[in-house]
């Protein structure tokens, strides 16, 4: 009988497993993966692409332009490339943009709005003999009262398989991504938000430091865009400006969703109250796949730069000389009361000789 450390590592097991075949399902989902997805024991592979006919031959992946209310019919060519008859589900999903900037479906269980929602398969499953391929068509109705914009989803094929050891069911995915630009007045826009400069200083009292910039890149409008950025922190008036090095761009960010940033930028002189800031140029990809780039969105954040080392050796400074110039305050009064002193004394002494000599 299995004890409790047995179970709890075949528990840990069929955790990591998991993972891995959701990371590959991911990487296949957005046309990113050329190959078939191979099962652990090799003994199931199906590949899937995207059938040729009036949309075009050899796509990568699905893109359309399409008003409210119209409708797309395309389809997608699955290949058993297995030993064995393959029996696959099919359906659509809405996609988002993970935390590793990858592009990933939502999982059957998810609820889907937008292209998962609107998109059908001809069945909900194929069947598919060893060697051979199937076409699977599908259809996408978008709706009457659709918002114009962008729309990012995938079509998908899904393999179910127990894992009798481990007692858990393990789903394997691929599948093609589709691109829908919903016709109307698009709205491309990036917003910088939560912006905030943090600085790091240097043991030198003459040296300089390193300074932190985070910020969060906002997509607030209907369109898919990425962005070139360009970050500066500067003193007050702009002097002793140093630009950070060139950023990565960000990934393509659909429409409500958001990336966060953070740029490191050397060499920053402490000038005791920074300011940073920050370009963003938007670049918008049409269905052809050139890029446009878009008026520049810039932000300013500020943040305290004290040079502390040299404050301290100018705090000391001053309190020595403070110290110095008490001191000789002090002294010079005690030399003032000593003679003072010897002064009254001598008089005293002076007035008694007087007084003696008269009687």
């Amino acid at each position: 009988m299995p004890t409790t450390e047995t179970r709890r590592k075949a528990t840990v097991v069929a955790l990591l497993r998991t993972t891995v075949l959701s990371l590959l399902a991911a990487v296949a989902a957005v046309g990113v993966a050329a190959g078939p997805a191979v099962a652990a024991d090799g003994d199931v592979a199906w590949t899937v692409r995207t059938a040729s006919n009036s949309y075009g031959a050899d796509r990568s992946s699905y893109s359309y332009n399409v008003n409210p209310g119209g409708v797309v019919e395309d389809a997608m060519v699955v290949a058993n490339r297995g030993p064995a008859a393959l029996k696959l589900s099919v359906y659509a999903a809405d996609g988002f943009t993970t935390g590793a900037g990858q592009l990933d479906l939502l999982t059957r269980d998810k609820k889907s709005v937008a292209i998962g929602a609107w998109a059908h398969a001809g069945s909900d499953s194929v069947v598919i003999q060893p060697g051979k391929t199937a076409q699977v068509p599908f259809r996408i109705s978008v709706p009457d009262n659709a918002t114009p914009g962008d729309y990012v989803g995938g079509i998908l094929t899904t393999l179910t398989q127990a894992n009798q050891a481990e007692g858990i069911n393990v789903d394997r995915r691929l599948g093609i991504r589709i691109k829908l630009r919903v016709g109307g007045e698009l709205a491309p826009n990036l917003a910088i938000e939560d912006f905030h400069v943090r600085y790091d200083g240097t043991l030198n009292p003459f040296g300089k430091g390193d300074a932190t910039v985070s910020y969060r890149i906002h997509n607030t409008g209907n369109a898919a865009l990425s962005g070139q950025q360009d970050v500066s922190v500067s003193g007050p008036f702009g002097m002793l400006r140093v630009r950070a090095d060139e950023i990565a761009a960000p990934p393509e960010l659909l429409p409500g969703e958001s990336w966060d940033v953070t740029v490191p930028v050397h060499g920053v002189t402490p000038a005791v109250r920074l300011a940073s800031t920050a370009t963003l140029t938007p670049l918008l990809t049409d269905a052809s796949g050139s890029t446009t780039s878009l008026k520049p969105v810039q932000a300013t954040a500020h943040g305290w730069a004290l040079p502390w080392m040299l404050t301290l050796a100018l705090v000391v400074l001053i309190a020595v000389l403070v110290g110095a110039v008490l001191y000789r305050r002090r002294s010079r009064s005690q030399r003032r009361t000593r003679e003072d002193a010897r002064v009254r004394d001598a008089v005293a002494q002076a007035l008694r000789g007087q007084g003696a000599q008269t009687a």
